[in-house]
This record gives structure tokens, sequence and C-alpha cells, in this order.
């Protein structure tokens, strides 16, 4: 369904097919087994499959009302200058429409569409909680996701917003550039977080980053690592374009090492060379995971900050001059100003989810007072980016479990890694083998690190963000 093979969601008829892989019987067993081990690896190990079958009972319990909502959202159409459009391919247009109005107008519509659903939404992240709540033991939402990731989300939130504050100089240099540069003279001094999509594609300079050219520059890419993609039968590419396919690339990891599936959806831009290479760093990390370790530890883990960081690693390739003047036959000057676009977007993506992160802890510490509401989701957003947010896009803009506070470790742990690498391997870390053959002895650990072991050992604090500030110019 996600990859627009489908258009009913059927979780709810699969869930009923497999009644007993999770039971409460089976979650106290295993919370007693935890209680009893000794073995720190066992005990992990066993911690993971218990969480796993909470979130399996929890499944089972909302599947219904998932299908329902998903449904809906399948089923909604936006009716856009006499034409009628699956709401998600409105949302994938917003990338590619010339027109700054025309995005304007199309993204009004399909966000007046997508807010239709949001008591739905709502509905369901309250049977969500209630039950995480129960099935747990932990009440507070909070406490219970850092007892999952086994960090300080406050902490987190501190140093970030620190960073954040030291990144505004810079970051408003380069907005102004890029958005008078990309957006063009009609542009408001406050442009609609519809125009985001067409700034992250960099669609004036889609004649350089052609579609036709993304597979192959990125396949090659990779091979300057020692990673032959095309050859690597355990990665399975889903590189077509389908109406009701999601715009948002992902990987899914069905059974690593074996089985790992890569799904992007391109439209053209640079956009599309960032989206394959972030995903490629999944997939090979996952396809490189090794076979021998337990299921748990190549498959199951507390958070996803620790996969983010290959891809981040991978991704952030494109933001070397050398890269663009290597593979797009640019000039010194023009591949270093293409580069900087790149690092503008990524001060954009890092100051929006620092903020949204923000927005989360604030929604989730007084969700037991208010059941859910979006105090402050537009004002921080808009604060942050410099591009104005709607208040009523809080719920579709929420990904589960606080996945914001992973994506911003990784971003920490992505520049400390870079870092690293540049100390060990030289400036051209990101086209030597060595570089691959390090990440390659990393991925063979699958699941089982978390981020933060992982700046331990390149010599970091995990809060450190001094390398992501010099990334980002500031």
């Amino acid at each position: 369904m996600r990859v627009g093979e489908k258009e009913v969601s059927e979780r709810a008829e699969i869930v009923a097919r497999y009644t007993d892989l999770f039971t409460r019987q089976q979650l106290q067993a295993l919370r007693e087994a935890e209680d009893d081990e000794s073995d720190v690896d066992e005990q992990e190990r066993l911690y993971r499959l218990r969480k796993t079958c909470e979130a399996g009972l929890i499944a089972a319990e909302l599947a219904e009302r998932e299908d329902a909502l998903e449904n809906v959202v399948l089923a909604a159409r936006v009716q856009f200058q006499g034409e009628e459009l699956p709401l998600r391919s409105a949302q994938a247009q917003l990338a590619v429409l010339p027109s700054y109005a025309d995005r304007d107008e199309l993204g009004a519509l399909a966000g007046d569409v997508s807010a239709t659903f949001n008591d739905q939404r709502l509905e369901v992240v309250r049977a969500a909680e209630t039950l995480e709540a129960e099935v747990s033991g932990v009440d507070d939402p909070i406490a219970r996701t850092e007892q999952e990731k086994g960090i300080s989300i406050r902490d987190l939130e501190r140093a970030l917003a620190k960073a954040s504050a030291a990144a505004e100089d810079v970051y408003s240099r380069l907005r102004e550039e890029w958005f008078d540069r990309l957006l063009g003279p009609e542009r408001e001094a406050l442009p609609n977080s519809y125009q985001v999509a067409y700034v992250r594609r960099l669609s004036p300079l889609e004649s350089i980053y052609s579609k036709d050219k993304a597979v192959p520059v990125c396949m090659d890419t990779l091979k300057q690592l020692g990673f032959d993609l095309e050859a690597e039968p355990n990665i399975v590419l889903d590189l077509d374009d389908r109406p009701q396919k999601s715009p948002r690339a992902c990987v899914i990891p069905s059974d690593p090492p074996r089985v790992v599936h890569l799904i992007t959806r391109a439209q053209g831009g640079l956009h599309d060379y960032q989206a394959f290479l972030h995903e490629a760093g999944h997939a090979l990390h996952y396809a490189g995971c090794d076979p021998n370790l337990p299921y748990t530890f190549r498959n199951i883990s507390r958070d996803h900050a620790l996969t983010e960081i290959y891809s981040y690693i991978v991704e952030g390739i494109s933001r070397q001059p050398e890269w663009h003047a290597r593979y797009f036959g640019l000039s010194e000057e023009e591949a270093a100003k293409n580069a900087s676009a790149t690092v503008f977007m990524e001060a954009l993506l890092f100051r929006r989810y620092a903020a949204k992160l923000q927005f989360e802890l604030d929604f989730w510490g007084r969700f037991a007072d208010d059941g859910g509401t979006n105090d402050g989701y537009a004002s921080r957003l808009t604060e942050a980016t410099g591009v104005r947010y709607r208040a009523d896009g809080f719920l579709a803009d929420m990904d589960a479990g606080f996945y914001s506070a992973d994506y911003l470790r990784a971003w920490i742990r992505a520049a400390q890694l870079r870092s690293y690498l540049e100390r060990e391997v030289g400036d051209d870390w990101w086209s030597s083998v060595e570089t691959g053959d390090r990440l390659r002895a990393l991925f063979t650990e699958g699941t089982r690190p978390s981020s933060e072991e992982i700046a331990g050992r390149i010599g970091y604090d995990p809060l450190d963000t001094g390398p992501l500030l010099s990334e980002l110019g500031a």
C-alpha cells in the first residue's frame, strides 16, 4: 500500500490471520525471562522482543482504526484546476509545479483535505497512547520513550536548541540567498511550507540534476566506496512511479541481510540523488549485517537513530563540491555554489526537526491534561525555518515514537563520523574504498549498538554538536 501497488489497506485482515503471534501470556513470559536474565546481551535481546510484543499487541488493537484512517486518506481527492488528484499525488506535485502561485494554491487545497482527517488521526493517537501506557506499565509518554531509547530527550533537546541558535545567522543568510534564487522575485518574505518540496528539489537546477542520471550517478558514487548495488542480490530496488506511491523514499528490511527493499519515487532534481543515497545507506546497513546474528539484532532496534547515521553519511556525499564537479561537469565555482545549496537544505531540515522535537515534547508533556493540541506547532516551526506552517498540519507531521529525536541524534552522529573519516581517511573519504571498508565493519553489527555507543568509539561525547555546526558553516 505504501509503495502504491494496492489501493486499500488490509492491515486488520493480516493481523487477524496471526493472532497467536503476540499475546498477553507471551508478554508476561518475556518480562519474567528478562528479569531473570543476567547476561547483558541476552537481556537486551529479551528487552527488544518484549517491546516488539508490546507493539504487536497495540497494532492488533488498532489495526481496524488505522485501516479506516489510511483508506480514507488513500481515497481522498484534491480538485485542482479542473483535475482530480489523489491526495498523495497532489503532495508529490508540489515538488514539480513551476509556478509559485500554483504551488501555493495546490498546497492550500491539499492541506485543507488532509486536515479533514485530524479528528480520526487524534482518535488513533489517543487510543495508541492509552494502550502503550497499559501494556508497558509506564504512564508518562516522555519517560517511556527515554527508557526505550536509553537517553534523556530533555538533554538532547537542550543541546539541539543551542546548536540551532548558533546556526541562526548563517542559516538566515543562506535562506535569503537560496529562496531568492529558487523561488524568484514573486516569493513572499515568509513563504508557505507548500514551497519546501520545490526548494528541496532545487527545481530551477533540474536540467543539471536530471531524472535520468540519478540512478547511474548514485550507483557509481557507491562503487567509489566499494559497494556495487547492482551486484547486491539482497537489495531489491523499487524505483517505479505510481500515483498512490508515497513521495517519501524508504527502506523496508523484510529479512536482513537476505531481503531488503529500497524504494524511491524519482521526480527529477537533486533531491532524487539525495533520497537515493540516503536510502542506500539504510539498505547497505541492513544487507551488510552478519547473517549469523539473532534476528533480533539483525532487524529490531530500540529506535532508528543507529541506521539513520549510515543514511546521513552516504547522503552527505551530495554536499561535497567535488562530487558536483565530477558527475555534472560543473566548474569549481559552480560546484561550490550548488553544494552550498545542499548545506542550506541541511540547515533548514535540521532547524525544522529541532523545532519539531520541542513541539512534540510540549505536546506529550501536556497530553494527559489536554488530550493533544496544536499549541506551539506553527509558531515554533515558522520561527525556526522562516517558512510559514499551518497549525492544523501538526498531526500529519508527527511520526510515532519521537522519531524526530532519532533523526536529530543521527544528524549529530553522522557529522561526528564524517569528521572522524576526514581525520582517518582524508578529505577524499567520500570516494574512498577505505571508507566503505570501515562502514562495512559497522554494518556487520546489525542493529545491536546504540547511536551513543558509536559516538564513544570514534571519540565523541554523544551531545557534541561541534562537528554538525562546522558542517553547517556555523
